[in-house]
């Protein structure tokens, strides 16, 4: 299992837990860690997949790898 899938196991196991009877104090801030880790993880996927392999055409027809990525 992937630490991807752990994360969004153990989110859904908390979401779960706080709709049925809520959370503790100590719950919500391992709720909120794991969000943030599971996005930190999420970008860095989606940058790695796709924008550092992204390339743009120009008028002549040529390809030319994007280098930088303004944020």
């Amino acid at each position: 299992m992937s630490r991807m899938d752990e994360l969004i196991k153990r989110i859904n196991e908390l979401a779960a837990k706080n709709k049925a009877e809520g959370l503790t104090d100590k719950e919500l801030e391992e709720r909120t860690a794991l969000r943030k880790e599971y996005l930190e993880l999420f970008r860095e996927g989606f940058k790695k997949n796709y924008i550092d392999n992204m390339y743009y055409t120009d008028e002549d027809g040529n390809e030319t790898k994007i280098e930088k990525v303004r944020k």
